[in-house]
């Protein structure tokens, strides 16, 4: 599992999918999420603007990132 940090409050999913390297452009992250590719917390979801608040748990391409909040 790897750990990715995020400024407060919260970040989009696409953008997660960007900022861990999972997506290496926005096109990419919207293109999987609206393809049911990713999990959130074992779910799949469709939601490109689903809002992360930390404690996440992001699944995508046999990986799992793990949303932080920067304290």
């Amino acid at each position: 599992m790897i750990t990715v940090e995020v400024n407060p409050p919260f970040i989009k999913l696409e953008q997660f999918l960007k900022l861990c390297g999972a997506a290496d452009t926005g096109g990419i992250a919207k293109n999987v999420i609206a393809g049911g590719e990713v999990l959130v917390d074992g779910e799949i979801c469709t939601m490109r603007g689903k809002k992360l608040k930390g404690g996440e748990k992001v699944c995508f391409d046999g990986q799992t990132y793990l949303c932080k909040v920067k304290v």
